[in-house]
């Protein structure tokens, strides 16, 4: 799959290479490019710290983060982009960004996404859930346009190529809100049962390879209800662009969700309030991590199976995963409490199992976001100093990219989101 080339400058990665030391991420760089650093080699990053305002990167890290620019150059990245770049313009004063980000959470602001592409990805999601999967009646309209995935997906991926290429994203998105609507909440979900209709859904992503008297009885059944539909739809435009391996990667990816949600849905059965730890354990799994994990998909090349499964890189993706998922935690912890039933989240098992206040325990769940966030950023510019290969580094930017894109669609969604009257 062709590379279109290094992804825009965002905020998470450059902001804990910065704390590595620029000289260090630098050498890493050029011996991704080829170059040799000065000395012996690498030096060992120093631990990490963690200030409470992290420095912004000067314009040599972010001409390093970039990569070497003009004549004779272009040779030194995996592909050329599939598209053009547009001629540079001198850049309009930024809008406000609406809504509030929650007080003391650690996050990096990002560019408001392109207009133009939202609104044709808004245009088409909307047409593919509608025309090609029939994903909603039509009382439930308001509810889809709310949740403002194009914007959404836009802000998370802008390093795509092509319009089609967020396109993938925001169909396996649409998807899975589909099927945590009605199968675990919202929409007619429930516990009950819910084990049989997560496997049969999941065979729309991990075909069922059987005897050729039962196979159009299984075919048939993807069609049955919306999400099957839907997952099978948005999984044919997936494949369509990703490698076996990453095919594979989103199918692991998605069946540790599908155990996520069976975790929580076994606690709801028996009414149990899991300990601060299990409940962590539970959002590893139950989590965002099928989203940033396709970056590479979505920036239109691949990154290598042996090094997306290193460790130190499957650190970094869970890290990420998780702090996304506690941000959802918190922006929708008003918008849980007024639900029917009792909903577990961060704040709510923190409260019961620790003996705090609502508040106290908002706060704190605050508090473990912010220290995930800051071993993501930590983990992951070490990583690109361990592993300094163009498309590794590409990746990192890209999951960087999700994690900032993801508090932004929270911050700015007030059609669904409001923060709590904690300060």
């Amino acid at each position: 799959m062709p590379d279109p080339g290094p992804s825009p400058l965002q905020s998470s990665l450059p902001g804990a290479a910065a704390r590595f030391g620029a000289h260090v991420f630098a050498a890493a760089h050029a011996r991704a490019h080829g170059g040799l650093p000065a000395g012996p080699g690498l030096p060992d990053p120093p631990p990490p710290t963690v200030p409470s305002d992290p420095p912004s990167p000067g314009p040599a890290l972010r001409r390093i983060l970039r990569g070497p620019s003009g004549l004779g150059t272009a040779g030194l990245y995996l592909t050329h982009q599939e598209e053009p770049a547009a001629a540079a313009e001198p850049a309009a004063p930024a809008a406000p960004v609406v809504g509030n980000p929650i007080p003391g959470l650690y996050h990096h602001p990002v560019p408001e996404p392109d207009p133009v592409r939202v609104e044709e990805v808004s245009r088409r999601i909307k047409a593919w859930a509608l025309d090609e999967v029939e994903l909603y009646p039509e009382e439930w309209e308001d509810q889809f346009d709310g949740f403002s995935v194009g914007r959404y997906m836009v802000a998370c991926h802008p390093d795509a190529p092509t319009v089609e290429h967020v396109m993938i994203a925001t169909r396996l998105m649409v998807a899975e809100n589909a099927v945590d609507d009605c199968y675990c909440e919202d929409h007619g979900g429930s516990p009950v049962g819910l084990g049989g209709r997560l496997l049969l859904a999941h065979t729309a992503l991990d075909p069922l390879h059987t005897t050729k008297e039962y196979q159009p009885a299984w075919e048939a059944s993807l069609l049955s209800d919306a999400p099957r539909r839907a997952y099978r739809s948005a999984m044919e435009y997936f494949l369509r662009a990703a490698g076996p391996s990453q095919a594979d990667r989103y199918r692991h990816d998605m069946a540790r969700l599908h155990l996520g949600y069976l975790a929580e849905a076994a606690w709801a059965q028996t009414e149990y309030v899991p300990e601060v730890w299990e409940y962590l354990a539970m959002r590893q799994f139950n989590n965002f991590r099928p989203c940033p994990t396709i970056t590479d998909t979505i920036g239109g090349y691949e990154l290598p199976a042996d090094l997306q499964a290193r460790p130190d890189a499957q650190r970094v993706i869970a890290l990420a995963g998780n702090a996304t998922t506690i941000v959802n935690d918190l922006y929708s912890y008003t918008k849980e409490l007024v639900a029917p039933g009792r909903h577990l989240n961060l704040p709510v098992v923190i409260a019961e199992r620790e003996g705090t206040s609502d508040r106290e325990a908002y706060l704190k769940a605050v508090e473990v976001h912010n220290d995930l966030m800051h071993d993501f950023e930590a983990e992951a510019a070490a990583l690109a100093v361990a592993c300094p290969a163009p498309v590794m580094l590409r990746f990192l930017r890209g999951v960087a990219a999700w994690v900032d894109g993801n508090h932004y669609w929270h911050q700015t969604n007030t059609y669904r989101y409001s923060l709590p009257d904690f300060w």
